[in-house]
């Protein structure tokens, strides 16, 4: 039909949608090296990354999230016909790696055997071709039993190595201010071992050994934090780390962060005058100091959930430092609003409808003066009817006649001595 619109011609993107799409082109072009060298060869991640200029993490998280089923297949990890890729864990948490069990799996298989008894672990692992810590780590992370068992038939057989068992003391005193300070607080193990002064492989590899109970205990806060709603600064996460800005990230913006919370200076200066990026600075803001950004915009503490912050914020700090002199100069000195606004380079109106809407009592009183009676009235209107309200209090004339006499209209005459001087308009009736 001719009235039907025309679905050949692919639809128009907005601006958004193709600053995204430039974006995206841009980091696959970026990555397709690396994503090369990596389907097609051997090569570690780390030598592709070094030899590419890409960091391993950055690599592997862009490798992850855009290429997995190159990292699953690397992996040797097999996927289901319509599995989600997204959906399969590579590194199981307490699990053992595909890799890893490969690697290892005859070393455990000569621990767990009589033929090898006579072995030490250091023996095991020269035969099998890997690195005896290595074998130590895998075989004391997912087969602990098996090693206690090689020592109970060792020892009943007779065979000493002469080599220490289990952790040598001078081993736990080194370790000991750090294992209660890790069972005792959120600390993560390399902020411990940077508190007190240990080796972070060898702290970590201390509790795997001889504190199993107090990684079951962090594991299952970590569990209780993940599951949390609403995680809070500081707080420990699912991952193990604590709910905080990176080190780097607070250095970057801790300039533009001490300008917005002890300037009035607007968004736009800031970054203009330390050189952070805009959306970067207002997403740190957002995130990590929200009290400032509802402090600024003088939103009140408990319409801080709002969505639209906008929608409830009472003064920004920016304009309320704008109109602060101009507000104190008016307050010293009474005078009319526009006067005050040319003087400070301001509009009237809109100064205007700033002090009605944040400076009500102020607004009310101007051009207002306290008569004899103590009631606020209009200056205009009480120099304008003074001559009137004179002749009215001591002669017999009728408000009409003194309003024709002084040219003032009539009604407005009327209003202003009902409203101001109650007592002269009763006194006039009552003599008539």
């Amino acid at each position: 039909m001719a009235n039907e619109p025309d679905t050949s011609q692919p639809a128009l993107l907005t601006p958004k949608q193709k600053a995204n799409l430039k974006r995206k082109d841009a980091i696959r072009s970026k990555y397709e090296e690396a994503v090369r060298l990596y389907a097609e060869t051997d090569m570690t991640m780390d030598a592709i990354a070094r030899k590419c200029n890409f960091t391993v993490s950055a690599l592997g998280a862009y490798l992850r999230r855009n290429c997995r089923e190159l990292v699953l297949k690397r992996h040797n990890l097999a996927v289901k016909e319509g599995e989600d890729l997204q959906s399969i864990k590579i590194f199981k948490e307490g699990k053992q790696n595909v890799n890893a069990h490969i690697k290892y799996k005859d070393a455990v298989e000569a621990c767990g055997a009589l033929q090898y008894i006579d072995l030490n672990l250091s023996q095991i692992a020269r035969m099998s071709g890997v690195k005896v810590a290595a074998l130590s780590n895998f075989v004391r992370t997912h087969y602990p039993d098996l090693l206690e068992w090689r020592e109970k038939v060792r020892r009943r057989l007779g065979i000493n190595d002469n080599l220490q068992r289990g952790a040598r003391p001078v081993c736990t005193g080194q370790y000991a201010e750090a294992v209660e300070l890790y069972r005792t607080t959120e600390l993560t193990i390399p902020e411990v071992a940077e508190q007190c002064k240990v080796s972070v492989g060898g702290f970590g590899q201390h509790l795997r050994f001889y504190h199993k109970d107090i990684l079951k205990a962090r594991k299952e806060k970590r569990k209780q934090a993940q599951a949390a709603p609403k995680k809070k600064i500081g707080q420990l996460l699912g991952n193990g780390q604590r709910h905080r800005p990176a080190a780097g990230t607070e250095e970057k913006y801790a300039e533009a962060l001490a300008l917005y919370r002890d300037t009035a200076l607007t968004m736009k200066e800031i970054v203009a005058r330390t050189g952070v990026p805009a959306e970067g600075f207002r997403f740190y803001l957002h995130s990590w100091h929200k009290d400032l950004v509802l402090e600024r915009l003088g939103v009140a503490n408990g319409e801080a959930e709002v969505a639209d912050l906008r929608k409830v914020r009472i003064r920004v700090k920016s304009v309320a430092a704008k109109y602060e002199t101009a507000i104190e100069s008016l307050k010293l000195h009474p005078r009319p609003v526009a006067q005050v606004a040319a003087e400070f380079g301001l509009h009237p109106e809109v100064f205007r409808e700033y002090l009605c809407k944040h400076e009500p009592l102020l607004a009310q009183s101007q051009g207002m003066v306290v008569n004899e009676k103590g009631k606020l009235v209009s200056r205009i209107s009480q120099e304008k009817y003074a001559e009137a309200v004179r002749l009215y209090a001591t002669t017999p004339d009728t408000l009409k006649s003194i309003a024709r006499q002084l040219g003032l209209v009539y009604n407005s005459l009327s209003g202003y001595i009902r409203r101001n001087y109650p007592e002269l308009a009763e006194r006039h009736r009552n003599k008539d």
